[in-house]
């Protein structure tokens, strides 16, 4: 499974490439909006400042809710840097621009799925990814989990190659129990990463051995 960080913080972008098991990067509006990234071209930038950290994919969406400014801004971003991957939504013209985009050969990730339907149409258009919100689905008691299980039997009975990568996921056990059913990706804060590391007994563990070894190093 792939691990991308949902963010626009360039520290926390650094400190996730640096554990060395980064594979891409998410961001939309109010995560830049987050961070003070204000502005146009200010935005653009910042795009390109995140390529540069990364190795892989960085999605970058568009704000245009019509066909003709999704395409607009898709091509601008995409021009950026090769990393860049046009993030658009879940919408008739967000499908439409996904077509548009997938026959010119440029990555698209399709954001704001809630339905196994969408992601069914997503695939169609040929997204290269699609974003299941799992946890806004947790926030209004359904099982956001189940969802990416709908969209992985989907995607296997007819050979679909869209990547499935749970968005919105909110700690640890939102990424073990994808990566159980086969989401392809993943992305989230830094915290759900991190906290991958964290177990009682290896603080433990590394305590005893470091006692040990004093005891008779000393």
């Amino acid at each position: 499974m792939k691990f991308f960080i949902d963010t626009a913080n360039l520290e926390q972008i650094k400190e996730a490439q640096e554990l060395g098991i980064l594979d891409g990067v998410t961001t939309n509006p109010s995560l830049m909006a987050k961070e003070g990234i204000t502005g146009k071209n200010n935005i653009l930038k910042h795009y390109v400042d995140i390529c540069n950290i990364v190795d892989g994919d960085v999605s970058a969406e568009v704000n245009a809710m019509d066909l003709e400014g999704m395409i607009r801004e898709g091509e601008e971003l995409a021009d950026l840097h090769e990393q860049i991957v046009v993030k658009l939504p879940m919408t008739k013209e967000g499908v439409k621009a996904c077509k548009y985009f997938s026959d010119k050969g440029i990555k698209t990730n399709v954001t704001l799925v809630f339905s196994a339907g969408q992601a069914l149409l997503a695939a169609k258009a040929g997204a290269t990814y699609v974003s299941p919100f799992l946890g806004r689905l947790d926030d209004i008691s359904t099982d956001g989990l189940n969802l990416i299980e709908e969209i992985r039997d989907i995607y296997d009975n007819y050979g679909f190659e869209t990547q499935i990568l749970a968005a919105s996921v909110r700690h640890t056990m939102h990424v073990v129990n994808c990566a159980k059913i086969g989401a392809d990706v993943m992305t989230g804060p830094l915290s759900s990463i991190t906290g991958l590391l964290k177990h009682p007994l290896t603080d433990i563990g590394i305590a005893q051995f470091i006692a040990d070894y004093e005891k008779g190093n000393k």
